[in-house]
């Protein structure tokens, strides 16, 4: 049994417009900047995995809090 495919776009809409899905969109961005500044340093591509782990370790709970906090204090969005 499947949807048909004006809900799956619906529902495709509704998730990418989700604020889980714009936060997820976010952290990826961080890790893939860390991915790139820490393959720079070291002269070699470390991986996404290497990067993930080693951002998460190191930098998402300031990132997280840092976030939170803009959050609070901006505007809500425009619609």
């Amino acid at each position: 049994m499947s949807l048909p495919a004006k809900e799956i776009e619906t529902t495709g809409d509704f998730v990418k417009q989700s604020s889980l899905y714009q936060e997820f969109l976010a952290e990826r961005d961080e890790i893939l900047k860390h991915k790139w500044i820490e393959s720079e340093r070291l002269g070699y591509d470390i991986g996404f995995e290497r990067a993930l782990l080693d951002w998460i370790r190191k930098h998402r709970e300031n990132w997280r809090s840092a976030r939170r906090a803009q959050t609070q204090t901006a505007p809500p969005p425009r619609q």
